[in-house]
């Protein structure tokens, strides 16, 4: 994210992180963009996830205003006993420019890596911070299981395809 300092300028901007697909006929991107305009602060995508998923993502502690959360904390990957909620960070994000200085602030955390969500812990303290409840359906792509589960539903609701496929699942299973 901070290689991209340099092209963004003073614009707010769209962060969408790779192990997730997001699908709504309104795009997720789309919704945090008009959250955006209506709350003019950084906008995080969040869904409620399953208590015993909560350590796999970062989780924010908020109060829902109107249809929007106001952060008051972000804690990356805790433990189910330690999770402020269990609303989990999704990886969709709309940012402001200022978040570059804090991310330049953060030390390696979890897993020895810069996380955005430290960087984003600093942000909140600056500027009212917001968490929008995404709506649609996300497919998690991180683990190879996980990204051939959501190529096979996203291929069984295509109309093209998605008949064609079922017969041919059909088939397998039967052998």
């Amino acid at each position: 994210i901070l290689c991209s300092e340099r092209f963004v300028g003073d614009e707010a901007f769209a962060v969408l992180l790779g192990d997730t697909i997001t699908m709504n006929k309104l795009p997720c991107t789309r919704q945090l963009m008009d959250a955006y305009e209506s709350y003019k602060g950084p906008i995080i995508a969040v869904e409620k996830v399953e208590r015993a998923k909560i350590p796999s993502y970062g989780i924010i502690k908020g109060e829902r205003e109107g249809g929007v959360y106001m952060i008051e904390d972000l804690v990356e990957k805790p433990s189910i006993d330690e999770a402020p909620s269990n609303l989990g960070i999704i990886g969709r994000y709309v940012l402001t420019p200022e978040v570059f200085e804090c991310i330049k602030q953060v030390k390696p955390g979890v897993g020895g890596e810069i996380q955005l969500t430290d960087a984003l812990r600093i942000l909140k303290d600056e500027q009212s911070m917001y968490a929008y409840e995404f709506r649609g359906r996300r497919y998690d792509i991180g683990t190879k299981l996980d990204w051939l589960k959501s190529s096979i539903e996203v291929a069984l609701a295509n109309e093209e395809i998605g008949r064609k496929l079922r017969k041919y699942l059909e088939k397998l299973l039967k052998t």
